[in-house]
């Protein structure tokens, strides 16, 4: 990370110094509030944390609890999510506490005797192929603890007002603060006041009982199936080998899914309870812990477990839903939103794919660059409706996979042909549940992707895989989309054309053109007598060793002046190196071309270095012309 570019920095340097918003913030809200957000869940938190990268706007985040989250439900960290956690600076730190899953392992019957079962296959787990990052497990209330950390250390000094009942809301077709929104304190000395707030805009990531949903009139679609699990988080006595390692087991009995937790005791276990009668009328919900436990053993057969502690147990039946519509504008109107739904207000299924924090969380990280963007003058409004149009479609996707996922959990031994297709399943898809196969289709923040064929490693609308380069002002081999924080910039990586330093090269014009020329969004879009990497950090990777690269040779652009105390940045000129070729690796072109990518991380579009108008045409339908 870099600091000291403001002067000298001797404590905690993820302590971004306070601004805007962020000096003399209130304890209570604000009458106006540009975003209101509701709910402290991993949606809400995240877009906190975005937020908080906006001091100049003013945000709020209400929660009905009167306190931080204790114990949370959710527990599966994706590698996509781990990533998005290195954006928010915190992803070392919940690696070294979380449980990394290493493998999974499948349990039968034994053939021989039906009644017990056996281990059939054991297989590592797919973030070993897919992604520099673990797949985790770690307790929610850990996850949303660091992203309330992330939103308290940035500039706008974002802490959650708990204690504070959402009850309903009031969108008007006019006035700089259209939404009038009705809270209740619930909490503290006021609580049982009432009071009306408005806001620009609102975000309800309040669960799946959401009144910000009911609010705008949206309609969760869908149903629960006929099945019913039961879910425990519980520290044990057993015999079962595989106590330590994920397990998905199929016996005669049932089925379970066992997943370790942190610390290295606690697991969680999803326990099948079978069919649900249609006259059951959720009664199912009331099944006491003893008879999951004694479900357990019968599944486990011939081993046992003995619970010593219970952290939590819940039922819940098999549901998968999808809001109509993600936002408060009908298909049949041209305005842009003002609330917006997000997490499990807008998408519900079951716990056992590990899916449902870290979708949500996307759509925290989806939406905030959007409103940062728009209520900073940096883009249009219309750059709101782009939210519910990717998001929504990611929603259908991961029904689907649940879906099946969870009809292949629940099958009977009789309904399994092939012990293996489970764990072909598993591996087969993998790419869906580490979050990497999200594909935003072509916008006005998403290009074509007539030019792919020069990056085809870096798909247009997909994550920007991220590759290692040497770091060439101090020879270091880094990750270079670890660089890429949750600031809201975008990002520009140029891929040079093989011509060495000072020749005559494709590279060099780009950046003249980038630096100079009225059409560049570098020279468009930053405000002036501010950092010159304000708004795009623009980055270089040179074909050439190290070695024989010279950071004070580069372009200009490359070398932007930031800070206080207007610093060179000596951090935006990278090489290749023997071993870690990112032309190679990606399938760069090495005629050159830039890759650009949006704030949340999805590659945006694919250019050759000569492409200087598509450059300016893509970011000029969606940015502002910075004042002055």
């Amino acid at each position: 990370m870099q600091f000291h570019h403001n002067g000298y920095v001797s404590g905690e340097p993820r302590v971004q110094p306070a601004a805007g918003t962020g000096i003399d913030r209130p304890d209570d809200l604000p009458d106006e509030i540009d975003v209101l957000i509701v709910g402290s869940g991993p949606a809400g938190m995240l877009l906190a944390a975005q937020m908080s990268a906006f001091p100049d706007v003013v945000t709020r985040l209400i929660e009905r609890r009167d306190g931080r989250l204790v114990l949370g439900q959710a527990d599966g960290i994706q590698p996509r999510s781990v990533e998005t956690f290195q954006a928010f600076g915190f992803a070392p730190h919940i690696i070294s506490e979380a449980y990394n899953i290493g493998w999974m392992n499948y349990w039968t019957p034994d053939p021989e005797h039906r009644e017990n079962i056996i281990r059939t296959t054991r297989q590592a787990d797919y973030a070993k192929d897919i992604s520099e990052f673990p797949h985790l497990i770690v307790n929610q209330a850990r996850v949303l603890d660091y992203f309330a950390e992330a939103a308290a250390r940035g500039p706008a000094r974002i802490t959650p007002d708990y204690g504070v009942e959402f009850t309903g809301l009031t969108v008007h077709p006019e006035g700089e603060y259209p939404v009038e929104v009705q809270v209740r304190y619930v909490a503290g000395p006021r609580q049982g006041e009432e009071r009306t707030v408005r806001a620009k805009y609102v975000a309800g990531g309040d669960g799946a009982r959401s009144r910000v949903r009911d609010a705008i009139g949206r309609k969760h679609i869908g149903k629960f199936a006929m099945h019913a699990w039961g879910v425990m988080d519980v520290v044990v006595d057993t015999d079962f080998p595989d106590w330590r390692t994920k397990c998905a087991i199929n016996a005669e009995a049932g089925n379970i899914l066992h997943i370790p937790r942190e610390g290295g005791y606690l697991s969680r276990v999803y326990v099948d309870l079978g069919e649900v009668p249609e006259d059951d009328h959720h009664k199912v919900r009331e099944t006491p812990l003893e008879r999951i436990v004694e479900r357990a053993n019968e599944i486990l057969h011939p081993y046992t477990i003995t619970v010593k502690q219970a952290a939590w147990h819940s039922v819940y039946e098999v549901g998968h839903r999808v809001t109509d519509k993600f936002d408060d504008v009908d298909v049949d109107q041209d305005h842009a939103p003002h609330v917006f739904l997000m997490g499990d207000a807008c998408h519900t299924h079951s716990a056992k794919a590990g899916q449902g924090m870290n979708v949500s969380m996307q759509d925290g990280f989806n939406l905030g660059w959007k409103l940062g963007s728009v209520l900073t003058g940096r883009s249009p409004e219309s750059l709101l409706s782009t939210y519910s149009a990717e998001r929504q479609p990611v929603a259908q996707q991961l029904i689907d996979f649940d879906r099946e996922w969870s009809s292949l959990m629940a099958r009977k031994p009789e309904e399994i042909s092939d012990p293996q297709e489970l764990a072909n399943f598993y591996m087969a898809t993998s790419e869906f549940p580490s979050g990497f196969m999200t594909q935003y289709p072509a916008s006005q923040i998403v290009a074509g992707s007539g030019h792919q064929e020069l990056a085809a490693g870096f798909p247009v609308g997909k994550r920007f895989k991220s590759a290692q380069v040497v770091r060439v002002c101090d020879g270091n081999v880094e990750h270079i989309g670890h660089h890429h924080l949750a600031d809201g910039r975008w990002r520009i990586y140029a891929f040079a054309d093989a011509a060495g330093q000072g020749e005559a090269s494709a590279l060099a014009d780009w950046a003249q053109w980038l630096q100079t020329s009225p059409d560049s969004p570098v020279v468009r879009y930053t405000p002036a007598g501010g950092d010159e990497d304000a708004v795009f950090d623009v980055k270089v990777t040179y074909q050439q060793p190290f070695e024989d690269v010279e950071v004070l040779k580069a372009p200009e652009v490359f070398r932007p002046r930031c800070g206080t105390l207007k610093l060179m940045n000596w951090e935006k000129v990278y090489a290749a190196g023997e071993g870690i070729d990112i032309f190679a690796e990606r399938g760069l072109s090495r005629d050159g071309v830039v890759v650009v990518v949006r704030p949340d991380q999805y590659v945006a579009a694919v250019l050759p270095l000569t492409a200087t108008d598509e450059l300016a045409a893509f970011f000029a339908q969606n940015m502002v012309p910075a004042a002055g």
